[in-house]
């Protein structure tokens, strides 16, 4: 948990002020910030995705070294299973993302615009988020055998997240289709959450990118435990 953070902490204060001189100023719906009030921002929905990565990890040593097997000889059921290990990987990211927040509050501060709606929006994308990537790498570790591949995929699946979205950097200017891309990604919707509650420029566009989040998050948890429901161990 602590790389978790730090990590993030050193791209918003070293690779934030230092891209200032190519990026100087950028566009969130109506509101003007600056790049690194821009980034910090970003890096608090790419922390609640990344952490979620350890949820697919868990499951994939359990499945492993036979530990999921015994688990499942408790009263638990398979949903039950993947939705506790997605939400305590969500807490883990949620308190790291508070902490981000917390240490990155002098980056952004001049620039936020508190409402009632601040923090359910901030906990909407945190849950949301987690449940959505957290199935995504469960899926990936009950369709994968062996360590080289599972390795291999979950890695690029989530740098495809990271860096085709608007965590890092704006939609606005970048090419086609890099820029369609964008708004594929459900990153770009969480992070868009996240700076609609820090800048309040919540809008019907989020409010669409919220219900898209909804679905893709319980389809991809209906998958998830339907693809480990037909695992056999």
């Amino acid at each position: 948990m602590l790389w978790q953070v730090i990590f993030p902490l050193i791209y918003i204060f070293v690779a934030g002020f230092a891209y200032t001189s190519l990026i100087d100023k950028v566009t969130f719906e109506t509101k003007e910030i600056t790049y690194p009030v821009f980034l910090a921002t970003g890096m608090i929905g790419f922390n609640i995705m990344n952490s979620t990565l350890v949820s697919g990890i868990i499951i994939w040593n359990d499945k492993r070294y036979g530990m999921f097997e015994q688990i499942m000889s408790g009263p638990f059921t398979r949903a039950n299973y993947i939705l506790s290990n997605i939400f305590t990987i969500g807490i883990i990211g949620l308190v790291s993302a508070f902490l981000i927040a917390l240490v990155g509050f002098p980056v952004f501060f001049q620039s936020i615009e508190f409402s009632f709606i601040t923090i359910p929006l901030i906990i909407f994308a945190a849950i949301t988020g987690s449940v959505l990537f957290g199935s995504i790498a469960s899926i990936i570790s009950t369709r994968i055998k062996s360590s080289e591949s599972f390795n291999v995929t979950i890695n690029t699946v989530f740098l495809f997240f990271a860096f085709v979205s608007t965590a890092f950097y704006p939609a606005a200017g970048a090419p086609e289709p890099l820029a369609t891309a964008f708004y594929i990604n459900p990153l770009t919707y969480i992070v868009d959450v996240i700076r609609a509650g820090f800048f309040g420029t919540f809008n019907d566009f989020i409010l669409i990118e919220m219900i898209v989040l909804v679905l893709l998050a319980l389809g991809s948890f209906s998958i998830a435990t339907k693809l480990l429901t037909r695992l056999d161990f």
